[in-house]
Order: structure tokens, then C-alpha cells, then sequence
């Protein structure tokens, strides 16, 4: 079946400062660029290291225009003989830029509820009451762009959106793609639907403008994705509130991004397409830059050096960044940050979501009134479904693994990813009961229910802060949703444990700091994790959006202290 893009850009107009690029056009022409993504001045300043964190300097706004500030640059150099001191850097970037956030003013959203209704359902009070406070933190996460950003853009990193935005916290100022899911699911038990309808309609007008949602709100970002959540956002959403007009204006442009995934990310293995994550830019990461040139510092030759900054970005775009799931060493997961081979590894995950994305989107135009269009996107969903199967799915361990093409054979290593498929239905749902033992063998087999804050990421403990024995958000909510899925008692039974434990930890954690974390440890109920390129975040919003679901979906039977109730699978109580 050929496959073509649809335009459009006329179905969602982009406002007058807003740049709008044919799908095939993945270079950000922006005069901002060199300054922000590549060049000698982005060079000079993060080899200094002028800051803790690389991020920091390609946040901040220029004081005059980038070509202004490309001019003062090549004079600084020339007058300190390109060999300008630490002092002489700062002095300059003192002058010529702003403190990071300049682009954003705080901002409490109009639609903001103090007692939303899921709070009546939580039963233990103290659980209730910190519920009430997690609903709250809506307020100091909430974000909306300065006047200055639309009337100037050329002076900001920040990718202009209409709407305001609710940010994960911390050194992430700006908004993330895939944390939005979590988010998006937050506010809609919050009931703060325009909150959320507007942060939709923002990812929506940039892919009319990129062609597809960059990693995250920035133009140093443009040229990578991450794992591809947006039509899942808009089913929640649509679900919830039932705004059929506003998915059938949505679903042409979920079309658009669905194919730049299949366009630019799919491989053929053992006769079937399915994606590998990627990048489209060269050089290092600008918000890491200088851990990217050490880490690559042992190579020798310019192209080997790209091909390493290539793995890092696809890393990167994989949400996962960084971990042992994506090194190939002698054709194991052992070694260390030199030897990832993220583009190399066919991801259950991103598979699984590209699947979900082409059911949703039949779906949508089934309701629309396309048929045609919704039986296009059902094959495309079999086609998926089928790969998934004839290659990720392994009947002697009975789960899905990521694909080594380098060395041509399973990755037989524990991720939470392992069970993506049965979140997103990528599975024979006839055969749920086999299934079930199947995936309660392997559990109980890798021993992943033994930790006592949570199932970690992986079991290998690389330093590195997807690894173990660090505790993600996102994906005990995976675990969690597709053990449900399978609707026997006993999953049901291991879904509800793992929610609770998820639940008290950290709750454990808040009550000792008043805070939310990015991630937390799979060592001590209530610890936090730690590891990576950058400090412990606060915050935090995808920790906030699975707590605050769990608690809506479960607040009846989860206790803060004492053991609880065995819980019985009722499909009507399934997380929405």
C-alpha cells in the first residue's frame, strides 16, 4: 500500500510569527541557529565550562540580534587572539545574554480547581490530602510565554507557543514530549481540560511547523523526536471529554506525524519495517555539549566522532538517555557510554507506540466518517502488529524483546519496555489467560518484584540514570496499565500491588522532603534515584501525573499505612 503525507497545514493554521515547513524540511532555517545548535561561538563558551550544567548557556536570550551577537563575537575573538581566558568568556556572555528563563513568566491556570471530584474518592486522608497538594503544584508548574518571545523569536531558543504550558520542573523550563503524556493525564483528573486541550493544540501547530514534535520545546531540540505519545494524549482527552469536533480537526495532523516516524525511522528486519530511534542533526548535543566532545574524545577521525554524537541524540530521543539497554558490547549490554548503539537496537516501546498511534488514528476516522482513511491506518496497524510479533516477541522467555541488528539477534535483557505491548494492545487479546502466565513467569523468573521502591529499570547497574537501580514514573505506569490490560485476577492482583507500592514510596519520599522526584531508587521504599549527566530534579510533572492517576483509579482501596485490600479485575475500573 503506498503511503502519502497529507498537508495541513490549512486544517491548523500557525499564527503570523510562526515559521511554517514542508514535512521534508528537517533543517530549522533560523538565524538563531548558530548561535544555539552549532558553531564556533556555542564551542567557545561550553568548552569553558562556564556552568554545571551545559544547558544552562543555550537557555539564555540574547541581548541583540543573533547576527549582532555572531559580529561581537568574531571581534571578542579577534582581539584576544582566539585564545580568550575563562574570565574573558564569562565577561562576554555576561554581556551579551540574559539569565536562562528570561522567556517565560509563572502563570496559575484560569481553570485550575482547588477540590477536583477524584479527590472525593480517596479514601485514606492522608493520601487525600497529599493529592490535594500534588493538585496544587498545577500552579507552580505552570508556564506562559513572554510577549517579547513572539515579537522577537529570533532572540530565544524557546520554540514559540500560543498556549501557556505546564513543565516537568527543575532545569526543564520548557515542555518535554513524552513527560506530556503523564502531564496530560494529571490535568484531566485535575479537571483542568482547557489547561490541557491548550498544551494539545500547541504540539499540534508544531507539527504543522516541523513536520513532527521535537524533544522538547527548544530549537536545539529540532531535529530529534521522542517516543510518540500525542494521539494517546488526544484519546485521553477526547475521552474525557468528549470534544468530537476537536478530534476530528486533530486527526489529519496525527496522520502527519505518524508518517514522519514511518518515513524516517523504519529498518527492515526478517522481511517486516519496524523503527529504530534517530537523529537528524551533526555534531554534539548543545545542551551537552561538552560531556558529548569528552565522550567522544578517544576517537580519532571526524565521522567516527559523529557517528558517536549520533548514537547519544538517538539516545536521547529514546527518552531512555542514558542506559546499558542501548550499549552493544561483544554483543551484550555490557560497557559503558562509548560503546551505545542506540540506533542499532529495534525498541519494543517505539514499535509497540507507532502501532497504538495507527489504531487510534483509525479509530478517529472511523468516528470521523473516513472509512477509507480508517482502513488505511488498519493495515497499517496489522503491519506494525505483525512485525512486533515475527520479530520482538520471544515464546521461550513469553515477552517482547528489543532487536540487536548488529549482531542479529534478541536482546534478552529485563526493561520495562519488554511489556509495552501489552499497554498499547500490540498483543492476541484471545489469548489473555496463556498470556498472563506467560508474563507472570517472566516476572517471577527475572525477579524484578523483589525491590522494595519499585521495579528498576534494568538490572544492571552502569551509573548511568535509566539503569538500576533507578526508578522511573513512567514506566511503572506502563507496568502497571499493561498487566491490567490482560484482565486475569492474578495480573490484576500484581497491577494493584505494584501501584500501591509505587504509591506509598513515594509518598514515603514526599513526606520526608515535600517534594516530587524525577525518578527514585528501587533499594528502599521512599528513596530517590540518582546517576546521569545532571543533578536530581523537583518537581516533578510525570511524577505528579501517575500518582495523581493511580490514586484516582485506586484512592478507594490504597492505605498510606497497613497492608490493603486484594483487589478484584473489573475491566470498568480500568485507568482511562
Amino acid at each position: 500500500m503506498a503511503h502519502e503525507i497529507v498537508d495541513t497545514n490549512e486544517l491548523f493554521e500557525p499564527s503570523a510569527d510562526e515559521t511554517t515547513l514542508p514535512i521534508s524540511d528537517l533543517k530549522i532555517e533560523a538565524t538563531n541557529f548558530e548561535v544555539y545548535c552549532r558553531g564556533d561561538l556555542l564551542h567557545t563558551v561550553q568548552m569553558a565550562k562556564l556552568y554545571n550544567d551545559s544547558k544552562t548557556f543555550v537557555d539564555m536570550k540574547m541581548k541583540v540580534s543573533p547576527q549582532s551577537t555572531m559580529d561581537s563575537f568574531r571581534e571578542f575573538m579577534e582581539k584576544h587572539d582566539n585564545k580568550p581566558t575563562k574570565d574573558d568568556i564569562r565577561q562576554f556572555v555576561n554581556d551579551f545574554f540574559e539569565q536562562p528563563g528570561a522567556e517565560f513568566v509563572d502563570w496559575v491556570p484560569e481553570d485550575w480547581k482547588e477540590s477536583p471530584t477524584f479527590l472525593e474518592t480517596i479514601k485514606d486522608p492522608d493520601y487525600r490530602q497529599w493529592a490535594s497538594d500534588l493538585n496544587a503544584f498545577w500552579k507552580q508548574l505552570g508556564r506562559q510565554m513572554t510577549e517579547d518571545v513572539a515579537k522577537n523569536p529570533d532572540l530565544y531558543s524557546i520554540i514559540h507557543v500560543k498556549n501557556p504550558v505546564i513543565v516537568p520542573g527543575g532545569r526543564f523550563r520548557e515542555f518535554y514530549y513524552w513527560d506530556s503524556y503523564w502531564i496530560i493525564q494529571g490535568l484531566l483528573q485535575s479537571e483542568m481540560h482547557h489547561t490541557a486541550k491548550g498544551m494539545l493544540e500547541n504540539f499540534l501547530s508544531i507539527i504543522n511547523r516541523f513536520g513532527f514534535i521535537p524533544n522538547g520545546g527548544r530549537i536545539y531540540y529540532s531535529e530529534r523526536s521522542q517516543p510518540p505519545l500525542l494521539a494517546a494524549m488526544i484519546k485521553a482527552y477526547v475521552d474525557k471529554t468528549k470534544d468530537i469536533e476537536f478530534m476530528k480537526m486533530a486527526v489529519p495532523i496525527l496522520e502527519r506525524e505518524f508518517y514522519f516516524f514511518y518515513n524516517n525511522h523504519m529498518v527492515e528486519v526478517k522481511g517486516h519495517a519496524l523503527a529504530v530511534y534517530g537523529d537528524k542533526s551533526t555534531g554534539p548535543r548543545p545542551e551537552s555539549y561538552l560531556e558529548d566532545i569528552l565522550t567522544a574524545q578517544y576517537l580519532e577521525t571526524e565521522k567516527e566522532k559523529e557517528d558517536m554524537w549520533s548514537e547519544l541524540k538517538a539516545g536521547a530521543e529514546s527518552g531512555m538517555d542514558f542506559s546499558s539497554r542501548w550499549f552493544i558490547k561483544n554483543g551484550t549490554n555490557e560497557g559503558e557510554l562509548k560503546d551505545i548503539k542506540c540506533r542499532s537496537i529495534v525498541p519494543v516501546e517505539l514499535n509497540a507506540f507507532l502501532y497504538w498511534n495507527a489504531r487510534i488514528i483509525s479509530d478517529f476516522h472511523m468516528i470521523a466518517g473516513n472509512p477509507k482513511k480508517a482502513a488505511e491506518f488498519e493495515q497499517l496497524a496489522t503491519e506494525m502488529y505483525d512485525a512486533i510479533q515475527a520479530v520482538l516477541w520471544n515464546e521461550e522467555a513469553g515477552i517482547w524483546f528489543d532487536y540487536d541488528l548488529i549482531n542479529q539477534k534478541p536482546r534478552q535483557y529485563f526493561v520495562p519496555t519488554n511489556l509495552a505491548p501489552l499497554w498499547t494492545g500490540a498483543f492476541n487479546t484471545a489469548e489473555k489467560e496463556l498470556l498472563s502466565k506467560k508474563v507472570l513467569k517472566y516476572i517471577n523468573d527475572t525477579g524484578i518484584d523483589l525491590f522494595p521502591g519499585g521495579v528498576p529499570n534494568t538490572l544492571l547497574q552502569s551509573g548511568e540514570q535509566w539503569d538500576y537501580p533507578n526508578v522511573w514514573p513512567p514506566m511503572q505506569y506502563l507496568l502497571v496499565e499493561g498487566l491490567r490490560a490482560l484482565e486475569t485476577q492474578e495480573a490484576c492482583q500484581k497491577s494493584f500491588d505494584w501501584a500501591s507500592r509505587w504509591v506509598r514510596s513515594n509518598f514515603i519520599a514526599y513526606k520526608q522532603t515535600r517534594a516530587m522526584f524525577e525518578k527514585y531508587s528501587a533499594e528502599e521504599l521512599g528513596g530517590y534515584g540518582g546517576g546521569g549527566e545532571y543533578e536530581i530534579q523537583l518537581g516533578f510533572g510525570w511524577s505528579n501525573g501517575v500518582i495523581m492517576q493511580f490514586l484516582a483509579e485506586y484512592g478507594r482501596d490504597l492505605k498510606s499505612t497497613g497492608s490493603e485490600t486484594h483487589l478484584t479485575c473489573d475491566k470498568t475500573n480500568a485507568i482511562p
